[in-house]
């Protein structure tokens, strides 16, 4: 009796073998270099950017607290104003991360996992994502 490690509502086993033996090698393929490569030309200066305005932030908190503590507007300061900064600051990188991975990675990605899982069930043909069955 053999037995197949196969995907719940699969047609039947993988094919070339496991998924486990197939996802390593994938690593290799270029397409996979490549949607890393796009990943890390995002995330990385992204990421650096944000720790330094966040880094900023809390240096000018602990030793210019004559700065943060200037009014703005009525009993508002600018460590007030540094602060939600840093969250309208978050919300931006995520609204940017969404537009650049949906059209810079996903594409991409789909292909590789279809391509390493086999084609999905279940999803209607023409359907965007989100609207399969």
């Amino acid at each position: 009796m053999s037995t197949t490690h196969s995907r719940p509502g699969a047609q039947g086993p993988p094919p070339d073998g496991d998924l486990e033996s197939r996802s390593v090698s994938m690593h290799a393929d270029p397409r996979f270099v490549e949607l890393r490569s796009r990943l890390l030309r995002f995330v990385v200066p992204a990421s650096i950017a944000f720790l330094a305005w966040y880094l900023l932030y809390v240096l000018l908190s602990a030793y210019a607290d004559g700065f943060m503590s200037t009014k703005v507007v009525g009993s508002a300061n600018v460590a007030l104003f540094f602060g939600l900064a840093q969250f309208v600051t978050t919300f931006t990188i995520a609204v940017l991360y969404s537009r650049y991975a949906s059209r810079r990675f996903d594409g991409l990605a789909d292909e590789l996992r279809e391509e390493l899982e086999g084609p999905r069930t279940g999803t209607v043909p023409g359907a965007r994502k989100g609207e399969g069955a």
